[in-house]
């Protein structure tokens, strides 16, 4: 039994070596997963330009990265910074959780139909019948027409925050806290676990994270406003990358389906046009024709975004997987709100610029 077990682990790192060596070999069908750690590919292996890839990071130094990893077929291509550092995710918690609710509607524990009155939802300020009867479809759509004070708004958020009942639920598309907030609490009702603990046992334990502490890096944030938390996490970059990776093979996860093929397909197609030029999923930002961050990508492609230029990338066309992180400190979030748009595209495309001409 021992030799065939042996021989069994023998193939698979040999396939494993076929999948890195081989250049004209579909990587993606060998579905090549990061065990406790992630393979990293050299590049004479990986055929990505390490002088391209040299220029990219001094792009990311002169904007103030902290760090970003280039995954590409599973393995890790490049990699800049402390990529093992956990850092607030900021509003990218709020694609994390997404995929904690595809998994909860793949049980049937979750109802999307449901609705604010259906699950005795109010707050501070008494909701109305007609803002009770958006449905959590619609929260995760960020188009429930609440327009609550919610806790973690920036001050463009409030700014932009439209009148209370100025919209009926699911008729207009606003960037809301108070849906993204109210989600969490939701979520632990139908499913029996808080948002943290579910993070903990439903994708850093079967994703096999390498940086995760539940209790050092989850936080709920509370404010005046609004009596539902903010859900706050720190997740490294490598780790991110995981999730990226999920989604980027549909949602399996080696040998096994973590959340449905179906769930991710919906989740990240657009049901409104957003305010960067995109479009918004079920708390994904997607592509439009293509483009994303200024870059046109051959097919479907989709986001992770939080403030402060938190940013994770997805292109299963060509199972590519980008994590850029900056590690927003107190002097970041005061004075230099971290890279523009501009710059972090500019390194975007550098980063692609290096690929493979057969990319």
């Amino acid at each position: 039994m021992n030799h065939r077990r042996q021989f069994c682990q023998f193939l698979s790192l040999g396939l494993l070596a076929a999948s890195l060596w081989s250049p004209r070999l579909a990587l993606a069908d060998i579905a090549t997963f990061p065990e406790r750690t992630w393979h990293i590919a050299a590049p004479e292996v990986s055929r990505w330009s390490a002088l391209a890839l040299m220029q990219a990071d001094d792009v990311a130094r002169s904007i103030g990265t902290d760090a970003y990893l280039v995954v590409h077929h599973g393995v890790v291509v490049h990699q800049f910074g402390d990529v093992s550092k956990p850092m607030n995710l900021f509003s990218g918690r709020k694609s994390v959780l997404s995929v904690l609710y595809g998994m909860g509607v793949d049980r049937q524990s979750i109802d999307l139909n449901k609705t604010l009155a259906d699950l005795g939802i109010n707050d501070k300020s008494v909701l109305a019948e007609t803002e009770k009867t958006a449905n959590v479809r619609q929260l995760l759509q960020a188009r429930s027409g609440v327009y609550h004070p919610a806790a973690y708004e920036t001050a463009a958020m409030k700014a932009a925050r439209p009148q209370r009942g100025s919209h009926a639920p699911g008729s207009f598309w606003y960037y809301n806290n108070w849906d993204f907030n109210v989600l969490g609490a939701i979520y632990q009702k139908l499913s029996g676990k808080d948002v943290f603990t579910a993070l903990n046992e439903d994708l850093a334990l079967p994703l096999q994270f390498e940086d995760f502490k539940q209790t050092r890096d989850t936080e709920y944030v509370y404010e005046p406003a609004s009596q539902y938390p903010a859900y706050v996490m720190h997740v490294s970059a490598r780790d991110m990358a995981r999730i990226g990776l999920l989604m980027a093979r549909g949602g399996r996860w080696q040998d096994r389906q973590i959340v449905s093929k179906e769930w991710v397909a919906e989740s990240t197609t657009s049901y409104s046009d957003a305010s960067s030029g995109g479009g918004y999923g079920y708390l994904w930002w997607v592509g439009k024709n293509g483009w994303h961050f200024g870059q046109k990508f051959p097919g479907p492609v989709y986001s992770a975004r939080g403030n402060f230029s938190q940013y994770l990338i997805v292109d299963p066309q060509r199972d590519l997987v980008i994590v850029h992180r900056v590690n927003a400190g107190l002097l970041t979030m005061l004075f230099s709100g971290g890279p523009t748009g501009a710059q972090f595209n500019a390194l975007l495309k550098q980063i692609l610029s290096a690929a493979p001409k057969d990319f």
